[in-house]
């Protein structure tokens, strides 16, 4: 994937560090995916699953490009509360169509650790569909820790927190129109990052400076923010 060029506009720079994907870019790739999914759909009428909320976006755009029979649902789920660790997923919409013996193209916005897709696969192969495709725009492989892969992958990315064109924090940035990476001051409280630090440089010092600085304190020692 091509670094982004594009600045981030004024109103958003406390909060959003870096343009990842571009909204050109987004477009760009959208088209490609629906060419492929016409490809590999072709001559069958199928049903399109999107989980609520960071797919509207997403969703809207790509099913403009598909000229195709096509029946669309949808499956609420939450697997976040107010800050940005993964708790337990919670089912708030259920389908309401029929997928018994269709073909049901699963759409989310980003797979990430692959938790939510894990739990949401069974429930649908449940209902007895012809086949599942998944269609996700972002893939973060580096987090995954289920056995998920999507068939349609919009852009693969690195371990940032990114927002915007549907994904959010704290319901937040959806509707930038561009994928953009949060800055960590803004998902992280400044506490937090700070014992992050110095347990980060307890556990790499060696321990025959560490004997040294307990009797031998230092003003000038310094921690540095882990990278995220």
């Amino acid at each position: 994937m091509a670094r982004a060029t594009q600045t981030v506009p004024p109103r958003w720079r406390k909060e959003v560090e870096r343009i990842l994907i571009t909204d050109q870019q987004i477009a760009r790739r959208v088209r490609g995916l629906a060419r492929e999914i016409e490809r590999d759909f072709c001559g069958r009428e199928f049903v399109v699953v999107s989980l609520l909320n960071g797919t509207v976006m997403f969703l809207a755009d790509l099913i403009r490009r598909l000229n195709l029979p096509l029946r669309l649902d949808f499956i609420g789920v939450s697997s976040y509360g107010p800050g940005v660790e993964s708790g337990d997923l919670v089912f708030t919409k259920e389908l309401r169509l029929d997928v018994r013996g269709r073909d049901v193209l699963l759409i989310d916005d980003i797979l990430d650790t692959g938790k939510t897709m894990s739990r949401v696969l069974p429930k649908i192969r449940a209902l007895n569909p012809r086949r599942i495709k998944i269609c996700v725009l972002l893939d973060k492989p580096s987090r995954r820790v289920e056995k998920v892969k999507a068939d349609y992958v919009g852009f693969e990315i690195p371990d940032y927190f990114v927002v915007g064109y549907g994904l959010d924090f704290a319901e937040r940035f959806r509707n930038l129109p561009f994928v953009g990476v949060l800055r960590q001051r803004v998902y992280q409280p400044a506490g937090r990052r700070v014992k992050e630090a110095v347990c980060n440089n307890d556990r790499t010092r060696p321990m025959k400076t560490r004997r040294r600085q307990r009797s031998t304190p230092s003003a000038n020692t310094t921690n540095k923010v882990p990278k995220t």
